[in-house]
C-alpha cells in the first residue's frame, strides 16, 4: 500500500492541520483511506491514558462501539491502553478507525501494536503521521501527534487520564480551537480519573456517559437502524461495507480498492445484496440503502 504524501500546498490538505504549526504546517503522511473520503465522514477522536484500568477499559470499548455503529469514525494514536482499546472496539463493530502516530507510517509505533495497525488498514482505515519513513522518534513527536488526533476531529473524548497523561496536549489543543471537548466521570478515588474529573469540574469538557452524548455535541441523533445496516461478522464483507460508507459506488473502482479477484468480488456483493445491506443501482453501480 503506497504512502500519499500531502504537503501544506496540496489541494487535500486540511486547514484543521495548519493550525498546529501556522508559520510551518507539518507534511501529511497517509497510507489506507484517502484523506478526502476520510475528512468526508463524521469523526471522533477517544484518547485517555496507558495505564488503563478495567473501568476505563469499559467505557472506552463501550463508546468506541458505539460510535462505530453509528457509522462515526474513531480516530486515536495506536498507543498501549485506551488508545488500543478504542481502536480496537471500532474495528470489532465493523467500524473505521484512523491511528495517528508519532512515527512514520511505515513503521507503527508501539512495534506490538503492527498487526493492530494492519488490521486498521485492511478494514478501510488510515495511519497518518507528520514523519517521513526515515524520521527517527523523539520524545517531541508524541505532543504534535496528540495535537494531530484533535485536529483531524470534530469532538474529543477523554476516558481515563491521570495528573500527567499526554492527554493533555490533545486536550489543550481542543480547547484553544473550539474543538467540542467531552470526559467521563470516574471515581474520585481513581487517580486514573483525576484530570477528566478535572475537566469537568473546570466547564473545560462535557459529561460523557456513552456515545449519545458525543453524538448531541456534533448534533447528530442515534439512530437503531444504522448499526445494522453497516455491519457484517465477515471481514471482507465488513470491508466492502466501510468502502460503500465512504462514498464509493463504482464497480471497477470498488473492485480495485477492495483488492479481491473478481469471482471473489462479485461474491461479496451478492452476499450483501441478499441481506439487504447494499442494492445495486444500476450501470454498475453500487450503495448502502
Amino acid at each position: 500500500m503506497d504512502t500519499q504524501i500531502i504537503t501544506p500546498g496540496h489541494k487535500d490538505y486540511p486547514d484543521a492541520a495548519r493550525r498546529i504549526n501556522k508559520e510551518n504546517p507539518p507534511t501529511l503522511y497517509l497510507r489506507g483511506l484517502p484523506l478526502p473520503e476520510l475528512l468526508a465522514k463524521r469523526r471522533v477522536a477517544i484518547v485517555g491514558t496507558r495505564r488503563i484500568t478495567p473501568y476505563g477499559r469499559q467505557v472506552t470499548t463501550k463508546i468506541a462501539k458505539e460510535l462505530a455503529e453509528q457509522g462515526i469514525v474513531i480516530i486515536s494514536g495506536l498507543a498501549f491502553g485506551a488508545d488500543a482499546a478504542a481502536h480496537r472496539a471500532c474495528l470489532d463493530a465493523g467500524g473505521i478507525t484512523v491511528a495517528v502516530l508519532p512515527s512514520p507510517v511505515e513503521m507503527p509505533m508501539p512495534e506490538a501494536h503492527a498487526r493492530l495497525a494492519e488490521q486498521i488498514l485492511t478494514q478501510g482505515g488510515a495511519l497518518i503521521s507528520t514523519y517521513p519513513w526515515s524520521q527517527e522518534v523523539h520524545k517531541g513527536n508524541f505532543v504534535e501527534r496528540n495535537s494531530l488526533v484533535a485536529a483531524l476531529a470534530e469532538a474529543v473524548v477523554v476516558t481515563e487520564a491521570a495528573t500527567k497523561s499526554g492527554t493533555r496536549h490533545t486536550m489543550d489543543f481542543a480547547d484553544q480551537h473550539s474543538i467540542p471537548a467531552l470526559a467521563v466521570p470516574g471515581p474520585i478515588t481513581s487517580p486514573m480519573s483525576y484530570m477528566t474529573n478535572h475537566y469537568i469540574k473546570e466547564n473545560k469538557a462535557s459529561v460523557c456517559t456513552g456515545a449519545e452524548d458525543v453524538l448531541n455535541a456534533l448534533g447528530l441523533t442515534f439512530t437503531a437502524a444504522h448499526a445494522q445496516r453497516l455491519h457484517s461478522r465477515d471481514p471482507t464483507e465488513q470491508m466492502m461495507l466501510n468502502l460503500l460508507s465512504s462514498g464509493l459506488s463504482d464497480g471497477p473502482e470498488l473492485l480495485v480498492r477492495s483488492g479481491l479477484d473478481v469471482s471473489r468480488f462479485n461474491q461479496v456483493l451478492s452476499m450483501l445484496e441478499l441481506s439487504g445491506k447494499v442494492q445495486a443501482l444500476g450501470c454498475n453501480r453500487w450503495g448502502i440503502p
